[in-house]
């Protein structure tokens, strides 16, 4: 549960981030900016005690091991996710977002309807990465009480005197679930390979293309 709402929440919400990362207005681009390094260059642990111990004492609002891992996650993938999302925004052909403007669509349109999908199917094999790693991240919840599979493998693994099958157990069941998705993640990088070659020789055709077949190419894709 952790794990799912930590990657659904910040698949969207990175979105916006990554946009106002890319900003021209300073107002709007240094805290972005400032909020994505803030979780990169600090070890998730750190910012899930903070969260946790640090956070109540600050403001006085105390929240639950759940609700303080979610929430430490969710910020944290939300700045890994950001910058896959940018990179991928910023590698839409400029022909296409000069022929979107020749058809007078509104920046929104633009960062909707063009640059997001693009970004998307590119950065997929990414982004699936960091859901995986996210996944095995989630077991350091149990460092605050969050009762997940890993607290739960440690309290019968003092119970029972037996570390050695149950942490083997509990390595595989994370690895029947990680593996399967990492062999997706493979398949869709030796795919994104071909469509590249073909969006390639594609753009390549459109750099030479006139303003009226520029918009053609836009519309066909």
């Amino acid at each position: 549960m952790v794990a799912a709402i930590a990657i659904a929440v910040p698949s969207v919400v990175a979105i916006p981030v990554a946009a106002a990362r890319m900003s021209s207005s300073a107002i709007i681009r240094l805290p972005a900016q400032l909020f994505i390094e803030a979780f990169r260059c600090t070890p998730l642990l750190v910012q899930l005690l903070w969260f946790y111990f640090a956070l109540p004492a600050l403001t006085g609002f105390t929240m639950s091991a759940v609700a303080s891992g979610v929430l430490a996650l969710c910020l944290n993938m939300t700045a890994y996710l950001s910058e896959s999302y940018r990179a991928g925004l910023q590698s839409v052909p400029k022909e296409q977002l000069e022929a979107a403007r020749i058809l007078q669509l509104s920046p929104f349109d633009i960062l909707i309807r063009i640059m997001v999908p693009q970004a998307l199917r590119q950065q997929i094999p990414n982004i699936l990465s960091l859901d995986i790693q996210l996944f095995k991240d989630s077991s350091l919840v149990s460092v605050i009480g969050v009762t997940e599979m890993t607290f739960q493998a440690n309290v019968l693994s003092s119970a029972t005197y037996r570390p050695l099958e149950v942490f083997t157990v509990l390595g595989l069941m994370y690895f029947m679930i990680a593996f399967p998705a990492s062999l997706i993640v493979s398949w869709l990088e030796r795919r994104g390979l071909t469509r590249s070659r073909r969006s390639g020789r594609r753009t390549s055709a459109t750099s030479v293309a006139s303003p009226t077949e520029k918009i053609r190419l836009v519309q066909d894709s």
